[in-house]
């Protein structure tokens, strides 16, 4: 007789869905390894054939770009994956949804580039803005096969419909950029993104859409992608107030030095938070019965955050000025300061991270939309106050505002969903202490080389982090028994 929590062959249906899920981040996190060396690659190369001021201009429209990718996706990719059904024609129907609000973007933003151009005073952003308003259309036509590829688990295609884009845009950028056509470079760069990635998911995902039908009801679909719009569009304004600020404040210059901080370490901290997001969600979603699995992954799952991401943020904050040395070169210097802010904020975003999985994997939107709105008041206080002392007051700021919200984020989730939050409040004052001791164990090692070569510098840092950690380990039996838990989890992966 099979037990209770077991499936018909006698394995544990947990332990099943935890191999399944640690392979599924193992795969997507090694295809966000291959993005973030291109990634890095492309910013190491660009940063040679162009100007602050051009990156700049980019990071303007950007900003306008990514408050409509929110309403492009209206929460329908993540409600597709949520759900615990999904027919045919309900995936039919939110695909046109998704990319008739493309086509709709498209044409606003084409229609208001003059108005942006004027906004920020630069006429050059009138034909950047037309130009990347075919994003919408393409991303939207994308969004219901990508949530058909994550609601399959089938993470080793989605990895190769994000590798085989990005190399192409970047390639589109490089060459655009040594030909010399500036800021068109990174442009461009975009919209071919964006058309590799829907050829390779008609290859990958072998379906066609039907035509739009009437009487298909997707009012759940639409109720639960509202409040996740709503949610998403606080927290961006939020995320993005630096850009605001500093661009209407200091200028395309000092937003452009912002800009290599912001991209040289958020967009790597992305690719490797958003694919574990991209399993987690439809993991969590399937334990939603079983309370005693889902503390067990929640909390199993910030630890795995905590002592590799988070340690590393804290390693690249206290190793800031080689980094920059070595992947920007001598003239970025000043980016070293705002690179180390930011690696503070992102690591302590991430303590906190956990708390969207259970919003998204319940469908507490409309909690997470409540939550949303009060840690950005603080996000946005922060960085106004922040640009009273400069650049760098900004990037202090936006890492002030996550150490003030992390805490209460986890309340509020508690509160919410009934999780029991005590062990992850505990755990993230471990990960805390042990990526403080370790940051700052690479920047006294940096300090103590100071005038080596720039890579000689990172190893003396990156080998004073690790042995920092270590000597924790040795100390201290519960953070022995956290990095047990990281390995007991890597080793699922192998199983």
């Amino acid at each position: 007789m099979t037990g209770q929590g077991e499936d018909p062959t006698g394995k544990s249906k947990t332990t099943a869905l935890g191999r399944a899920a640690m392979r599924g981040a193992a795969t997507s996190l090694g295809g966000q390894i291959l993005r973030v060396l291109i990634q890095t690659g492309s910013i190491v190369v660009l940063a040679r054939l162009l100007q602050p001021a051009e990156y700049g201009l980019i990071a303007m429209v950007m900003v306008i770009i990514g408050v409509g990718e929110i309403f492009r996706d209206f929460g329908l990719s993540s409600a597709a994956v949520q759900a615990p059904t999904l027919s045919r024609d309900e995936r039919d129907a939110l695909f046109w949804i998704n990319t008739g609000l493309g086509v709709l973007l498209a044409g606003l933003l084409a229609a208001a580039a003059p108005l942006v151009a004027m906004l920020f005073d630069e006429p050059a952003l009138t034909g950047i803005c037309q130009v990347l308003a075919l994003t919408f259309v393409l991303n939207g036509a994308a969004t219901q096969y990508r949530a058909g590829l994550m609601r399959e688990l089938r993470f080793g295609a989605l990895v190769v419909v994000d590798v085989a884009a990005q190399i192409g845009g970047v390639a589109t950028a490089i060459t655009l950029a040594a030909a010399g056509f500036g800021v068109w470079a990174l442009a461009v760069q975009q919209v071919a993104t964006g058309v590799v990635m829907m050829i390779v998911l008609l290859w990958v995902a072998r379906w066609l859409p039907g035509r739009p039908r009437r009487g298909v009801d997707v009012r759940s679909f639409m109720t639960f992608g509202w409040y996740l719009v709503a949610s998403q569009l606080v927290g961006y304004a939020a995320n993005n107030a630096d850009t605001f600020v500093i661009g209407l404040r200091l200028g395309k210059g000092p937003l452009g030095l912002y800009n290599r901080a912001f991209q040289l370490l958020m967009q790597s901290y992305n690719l490797v938070r958003v694919p574990i997001t991209r399993v987690a969600v439809p993991v969590f979603a399937r334990l939603q019965d079983d309370e005693v699995a889902y503390r067990r992954f929640l909390a199993r799952g910030q630890l795995c955050l905590g002592y590799t991401l988070v340690v590393a943020l804290a390693w690249v904050a206290g190793a800031a000025e080689p980094v920059v040395a070595l992947l920007l070169g001598p003239a970025w210097s000043s980016v070293s300061p705002l690179l180390a802010w930011l690696a503070v904020a992102a690591a302590f975003d991430t303590l906190a991270f956990v708390g969207y999985w259970v919003y998204v994997s319940r469908g507490l939107t409309r909690d997470l939309m409540r939550f949303t709105f009060v840690a950005s008041t603080i996000k946005i206080t922060c960085v106004v106050a922040g640009s009273w002392f400069g650049l760098v007051g900004v990037a202090a700021g936006y890492a002030l505002a996550p150490a003030v919200t992390w805490p209460l984020s986890l309340w509020w989730m508690g509160r919410c969903a009934g999780v029991v939050v005590d062990d992850l409040y505990l755990g993230a004052l471990r990960i805390i202490a042990v990526a403080g001791v370790s940051g700052f164990a690479a920047w006294s090692a940096v300090g103590a080389t100071s005038g080596w070569w720039s890579v000689a510098q990172l190893l003396a840092g990156g080998l004073a982090g690790v042995a920092a950690v270590g000597v924790g380990a040795l100390v201290l039996r519960r953070v022995r028994a956290d990095i047990g838990e990281v390995r007991s989890a890597v080793a699922l992966i192998r199983r």
